[in-house]
């Protein structure tokens, strides 16, 4: 890699006028540096160590709704200059001076991290694996395997824009993940937990590594010893702990606005209508302090910021990047993101989270009498389109009596994003947050997902 570390030691006034001189509605660079680790513990060995740095430049240029992109490990004036000059054919028209602020600008993010990565070795991030891996299999003899994964980054960006951005931000992230495989004569199974988010090495305090490990195991080992639940249409109450992964799969996709413009959304004009029952409010919030969709700035340099999607089961807006907030004639909400600078952004969520009613989240359980208890949701299929979905059940209760029964396994639950936000009928007083990587076009981006313990009531749910 070469050229400047940053872009104020880059002439980013001529090399976005060069960009622009054939017009253009928009001109950016992104500059990203990002350094990374990677720890893999898995039966019993540790099977990898990596860690790496990384760098680049991406060059945008907005013209009558298109985007006309490409990126460089080559950070020269030169460089840039040449390739703004190249993207700038596809503009037809009069040449725009770039408008910038004298300097870049540092824009903090919401999280204060206290302890950075760096401040402990890879050794000591071998023995945290080792330890995890340790205390899962101390849960139970039948706990036949375990994979613990450490990972770790530092993501520094800027963003020089046409018209008027200029700022910079650095990113941490931390994520300890464990799966743990139970088995006997009957089969194997799994559980799986993690924790993190932008936060340092701080996260880890308070037990949680052991934490982590025990609920890894303790989910597959019950799962081992569950039974089938029978299936059809009935009650299922979701726990808090199960985080936000309906949300985020059958509700946050389609209110992201490039898909609901390519018809691809079952929300799609539907702004301003009920989509929910009058106790769901959605929000897609990065400025949630360690959270690991959270950030100062997104990708394009917009403040990462608080947007209410569903306000009472009514649909108030989507969420936008630059260029489907042109398109749509508003503002951008901050959700230009991209998995590095080799992409062009698009919209995409960041913490999508159902809101917090006012119900305890006891009384919820208490008053279904019969049904599904779902604590852990795992994978699912979402079509975005119909808002058809179908997720499987990572672990999850019979509810008797309005108590949490029996361990069941295999369990799925199908249905439609709409109609079930429509059925929620009680809404929890507690808040609980799932963490992940969402992938869209090609992209994986950090995100996180939360919601309260929910009720899903009558006409109830297909439980498989």
């Amino acid at each position: 890699m070469s050229g400047a570390a940053a872009l104020s030691e880059l002439p980013v006034s001529r090399i976005l006028s060069a960009l622009l001189s054939r017009g253009g509605e928009h001109g950016e660079l992104f500059l990203e540096e990002a350094r990374s680790l990677t720890v893999l513990l898995e039966d019993g060995r540790i099977e990898r160590v990596v860690s790496g740095t990384d760098a680049g430049i991406g060059v945008r240029l907005l013209f009558r709704g298109k985007t006309y992109y490409a990126y460089t490990n080559d950070r020269s004036a030169e460089s840039l200059l040449a390739l703004s000059s190249d993207l700038s054919r596809y503009a037809e028209g009069d040449g725009v001076a770039a408008a910038l602020p004298a300097a870049s600008r540092e824009v903090p993010g919401p999280t204060v991290v206290r302890v950075p990565p760096a401040a402990r070795g890879i050794g000591e991030k071998v023995a945290l694996a080792r330890e995890v891996d340790r205390i899962a299999r101390e849960f139970s003899r039948e706990v036949r395997q375990v994979r613990a994964t450490w990972s770790e980054s530092l993501r520094r960006i800027e963003v020089a824009a046409h018209p008027g951005v200029f700022v910079r931000e650095e990113q941490t992230y931390c994520v300890l993940a464990v799966q743990a495989v139970a088995g006997d004569d009957g089969g194997l199974t799994m559980g799986y937990e993690s924790a993190g988010g932008t936060e340092g090495l701080e996260f880890l305090d308070g037990g949680v590594p052991k934490l982590l490990a025990r609920k890894a195991a303790g989910r597959a080992v019950r799962a081992l010893h569950a039974a089938k639940l029978p299936g059809g249409r009935m009650p299922v109450v979701l726990s808090s702990e199960a985080g936000g992964t309906m949300v985020h799969e059958a509700v946050g996709h389609g209110l992201e606005a490039d898909l609901a413009r390519r018809g691809m959304s079952v929300y799609k004009e539907k702004r301003g209508e009920r989509i929910g029952s009058p106790l769901v409010s959605i929000a897609d919030d990065a400025t949630i302090p360690g959270k690991r969709g959270s950030y100062g700035i997104d990708d394009e340099g917009t403040s990462g910021q608080r947007t209410l999607l569903v306000d009472g089961g009514i649909l108030k807006g989507f969420l936008h990047d630059r260029l489907s907030a042109m398109k749509d004639g508003v503002a951008p909400t901050g959700n230009g993101r991209r998995e590095s600078y080799r992409h062009k952004p698009i919209p995409r969520m960041t913490n999508t989270l159902i809101l917090p009613g006012t119900t305890p989240p006891g009384e919820i359980l208490s008053g279904a009498d019969r049904g599904l208890q779902v604590v852990k949701m795992g994978g699912g299929q979402v079509n975005t389109v119909t808002g058809d979905f179908m997720f499987e059940v990572a672990e999850g209760y019979r509810i008797e009596g309005g108590k949490r029964g029996e361990p069941v396994r295999g369990a799925t639950i199908t249905g439609n994003g709409p109609e079930v936000l429509s059925m929620i009928d009680r809404v929890g007083s507690d808040l609980g947050f799932g963490i992940g990587t969402c992938g869209k076009d090609g992209q994986g981006v950090p995100v996180g997902d939360a919601q309260p313990t929910l009720s899903i009531g009558p006409p109830f749910i297909t439980v498989g």
